[in-house]
């Protein structure tokens, strides 16, 4: 009975998640493209065996397939799938291409690819702002409430009621920014200024390991200030409308970019271990743990942190992803003609190839974060 319940937590949140954020990116694709008068043959949800599916009147036939790792949208005259190769348009009539991808013009093309992944951030930014306007936005100002006995925060001399400004010289304004400072600090010594008695003051120290439970019961070691802040009371709850939710919600869509693009470039440089990184089973853990330990908002609010990630991971300019794509286009637009074919056929390989060791890579850490939760 354990594995059904299992089930129900883990894969049943991981599939709706996961198909929700590829319907949204390829959903994004898909209407651009008719905007641009781009035929799409086939617009799916998953890979592999069709589950379900029926034609439209426009001629799309829309399915679900049993693997729930993805989708895509296949375009008149594409060879396959991933839009790759243009023998097939090469075959139609004149008037047939005017309504494949292949022969529209790079500025088409390139909107259509940046529809996908602006999509996902416009979906994201849309739950944020529904959240503020209907919720209102609930902030905890970065004031200690309590220091932990022995961390690095009392050992550094910080006491309760002590605002902390900055953290590594950027900008604190909320708690949440406190941890997700810390998080990002990838030496041992940390900067924190601090106001106290309307003085500022500067301090310098090493972080602490402090054990903090994880979902399964178990506990984990991890760099830590070591406070907690203000009591729930003393929390800032702002009601919105509709213009400031939407703006605050593309401020915290922001946030979320600007904190990634930190951390990759903490790990591109070396400072940070790629051991973080994760793909598809962490996925199913982190919402599975949320299904079981929160409830659906929370869920939600964590959908649109990821299809943040999963629109900025696109725009990355790797061949074969979106950003790759967008590359290719807009140096067509500079030089006004089109990139030798043999050219893009090797930079995609290169892009799959590159794509296929990071899913290993990332797959590989998920194991071994499975096996120590688990087993160690």
């Amino acid at each position: 009975m354990d594995w059904l319940i299992n089930a129900i937590y883990y894969v049943v949140p991981f599939v709706v998640v996961l198909g929700v954020l590829v319907f949204v990116h390829e959903l994004g694709h898909f209407l651009v493209a008719r905007m641009c008068g781009v035929k799409v043959d086939v617009f799916s949800i998953g890979f592999g065996k069709e589950l379900w599916g029926r034609r439209d009147k426009h001629g799309t036939y829309w399915k679900i397939a049993a693997i729930p790792l993805g989708g895509y949208c296949q375009f008149l005259g594409d060879d396959d799938a991933s839009s790759s190769g243009e023998s097939k348009a090469a075959e139609l009539s004149e008037e047939e291409k005017k309504y494949t991808f292949q022969f529209q013009s790079p500025f088409k093309k390139l909107i259509i690819a940046l529809a996908g992944p602006l999509a996902n951030y416009l979906f994201a930014i849309l739950i944020f702002a529904g959240i503020f306007f209907l919720l209102g936005k609930i902030t905890f100002p970065p004031i200690v409430g309590e220091v932990f006995e022995g961390s690095a925060a009392a050992k550094a001399g910080i006491i309760p009621n002590d605002r902390i400004l900055t953290i590594n010289g950027n900008k604190i304004e909320s708690f949440d920014d406190i941890r997700k400072e810390v998080d990002l600090t990838v030496s041992n010594e940390i900067v924190v200024e601090i106001l106290r008695d309307g003085k500022e003051i500067r301090l310098q120290f090493p972080l602490t390991e402090l054990e903090v439970p994880e979902a399964n019961g178990t506990m984990s070691k991890r760099p830590m200030l070591g406070v907690q802040s203000v009591n729930v009371i003393e929390l800032n709850h702002e009601k919105l409308s509709l213009f400031e939710a939407f703006k605050e919600a593309g401020l915290e869509a922001w946030n979320v970019t600007e904190a990634t693009l930190r951390g990759v470039g903490q790990m591109i440089t070396g400072k940070r271990s790629g051991e973080e990184i994760g793909g598809i089973i962490r996925i199913a853990e982190m919402s599975g743990d949320i299904s079981k330990q929160s409830g659906i908002l929370d869920l939600i609010v964590f959908m649109a942190l990821l299809s943040i990630n999963l629109g900025l991971i696109n725009l990355f300019p790797i061949p074969v992803l979106d950003g790759g794509h967008i590359i290719i286009y807009l140096a067509e637009i500079v030089v006004g003609k089109e990139i030798n074919a043999n050219v893009k056929d090797a930079l995609f390989k290169v892009g799959f190839s590159l794509i296929v060791a990071l899913m290993i890579f990332a797959t590989w850490n998920d194991f071994v974060r499975l096996f120590h939760r688990w087993f160690a």
